[in-house]
């Protein structure tokens, strides 16, 4: 599902100074943080055209299409900007195990302060 283009709200984006913005990622239907990564003006344009997110790698220095070679696949069913145009967010479905190259679900796995308890 591809995402119309529209410049007015392109043109709102903030990139720091190394051109790239945040991108966070969400999974739809359970709410869950998949992952952060960096967006440039090239991914973020093909991650709506796609549908699938597409981002920028700062250690390969290179475009990178998730799951690509993991086959861990991010279909976008939602695209938002923050208030301040400096961070973004995406709403996927989410194929295969999950998104982190750990093999866990979510990048966000490691809780401060040990195990986490809800009881607490």
């Amino acid at each position: 599902m591809s995402i119309p283009l529209v410049e007015d709200e392109l043109g709102r984006i903030v990139y720091n100074e190394a051109g790239l913005v945040p991108a966070v990622i969400q999974e739809r239907g359970t709410g869950t943080v998949l992952m952060m990564a960096w967006m440039n003006d090239e991914t973020l344009r093909r991650s709506l055209e796609e549908g699938r997110t597409v981002f920028w790698s700062r250690s390969r220095s290179e475009v990178w299409r998730k799951g690509d070679t993991s086959g861990e696949c991010q279909w976008i069913r939602e695209a938002y900007y923050d208030c301040d145009g400096d961070t973004l967010l995406f709403v996927v479905d989410q194929d295969g195990q999950g998104a982190c190259h750990t093999g866990n679900h979510s990048c966000f796995y490691r809780p401060f302060g040990g195990s986490f308890d809800p009881e607490d």
